[in-house]
């Protein structure tokens, strides 16, 4: 029977002989993930059932990330039941202030995911890894708990949706523009309950960052999954990050994870995007998007670089490209958050922190922080904010009566010197 690669994932994890669209099946997990809002609910249920000790502490990531630095009591205390659950469990994958990052950007960097995984997260944007060949999906705190007792999870096989990218990327186009391009043409439920394949001639030439955007941003579009046959390139940054005798990957191992020819998708997407522009999602949906050359009136309070969908090293060195020598305009806040620790002292080595600093920028050490309306940048009535984040819904990052718009790294660091949404182009 020939399968997706979603498919392929999910089926390798259960003890079945075949599957399709619709069952529910019953799979081994290779990684659970939980964070400072929703594992304190799984630990708490995990402990009320009765339970001491976790199956498996080595598939077990716990990362203190949204509201971290605790910004007050409450996120604080927060932390805490992390931290405390973490020494008695012996989970050594945890990773706090000093050594941690944001998860979905920290998972990968640290060589916790692999292609042919199957990860879950309390977290919607959980969905990043599959840009590593990987069938990864957000879940609920209940299901975490069950996972820390016996390593499963319940999932129900998602029908599969292609799309395929064609032509020649324009510059300042990355993976950003491609993914806002399209949840601005199928919507925020185009794929509900879908497992994305990203494929065709422009990803292939995508780097890992460019990948992890794509897949990051999956759930934006309603997606279970987003998914991207793992290559050269893939195996290339697997081997980088992966050192520890556990993690052994060869090449082998790949040539299974890509989907038959003969697969069944439930829809096929094809588009030629050789004259995309650097592309904007304007308030209050990541589906209402528009060209950033078309948006040069909106004025902007904020800029925000950074979250687990732009914060890595080369959104970073693009940004900071376009803002060396300059100054951003005045009354404007630039806050920018690199995703990990180590992507911030890369930043510091390459000089990018220097020249954000000096266009008077400020940095925040890793945290989701504004993404979700916890700290490090809240918007009040009025205000408005391009960030590279993943949601602008009403409130998002503040007040309702706020406005957030969505871009690529690009986009971000040229209004930031304008003060206005502008196409990088205007700038250099």
């Amino acid at each position: 029977m020939p399968y997706t690669i979603a498919e392929k994932i999910l089926l390798a994890h259960t003890k079945k002989k075949d599957i399709c669209p619709g069952d529910f099946i019953e799979a081994d997990i290779d990684l659970a993930l939980g964070n400072d809002i929703t594992a304190p609910l799984a630990i708490a249920e995990f402990k009320k059932a009765g339970f001491k000790k976790v199956l498996d502490r080595d598939k077990i990531v716990l990362v203190p990330d949204h509201f971290a630095p605790a910004k007050d009591l409450r996120s604080a205390n927060q932390c805490k039941i992390l931290a405390d659950f973490a020494k008695e469990q012996k989970i050594k994958n945890y990773f706090e202030i000093g050594c941690m990052g944001i998860e979905h950007a920290l998972l990968p960097e640290m060589g916790l995911v692999l292609p042919g995984d199957l990860v879950i997260g309390a977290d919607s944007h959980t969905c990043t890894y599959g840009a590593l060949g990987c069938y990864a999906t957000g879940v609920g705190s209940t299901d975490l708990a069950r996972s820390f007792i016996d390593g499963k999870c319940w999932f129900k096989v998602p029908a599969s949706v292609k799309f395929i990218y064609k032509g020649k990327l324009n510059k300042w186009v990355g993976g950003k523009d491609l993914i806002l391009y399209t949840i601005g043409k199928i919507g925020v439920d185009g794929a509900l309950y879908k497992a994305m394949e990203f494929s065709g001639p422009v990803i292939v030439k995508l780097g890992m960052d460019e990948r992890f955007t794509m897949s990051n941003m999956a759930i934006e579009a309603g997606g279970r999954a987003g998914i991207i046959e793992p290559d050269d390139i893939t195996f290339k940054y697997i081997k980088e990050v992966t050192r520890s005798p556990g993690h052994q990957v060869t090449r082998k191992r790949f040539d299974t994870l890509k989907s038959d020819k003969d697969a069944m998708y439930e829809r096929t997407y094809e588009w030629d995007v050789s004259d995309l522009e650097p592309q904007v999602a304007c308030p209050h949906l990541p589906s209402n998007v528009k060209a950033a050359s078309a948006l040069k009136e909106v004025k902007l309070n904020q800029v925000v670089i950074g979250s687990c969908t732009n914060g890595r090293l080369s959104d970073l060195r693009i940004a900071a490209r376009l803002l060396k020598g300059k100054k951003i305009k005045a009354g404007l806040k630039l806050i920018v958050i690199p995703a990990t620790q180590k992507i911030y002292l890369e930043a510091v080595k390459e000089g990018l922190a220097q020249d954000f600093v000096k266009a008077g920028g400020v940095f925040s050490t890793p945290t989701c922080g504004p993404c979700l309306g916890g700290h490090m940048g809240i918007l009040t009535e009025g205000e408005a904010c391009l960030a590279t984040t993943n949601r602008n819904f009403i409130g998002r990052m503040g007040s309702p009566k706020s406005f957030v718009y969505l871009s690529g790294p690009a986009v971000a660091a040229a209004s930031a010197v304008t003060g206005r949404i502008t196409h990088p182009d205007y700038i250099v």
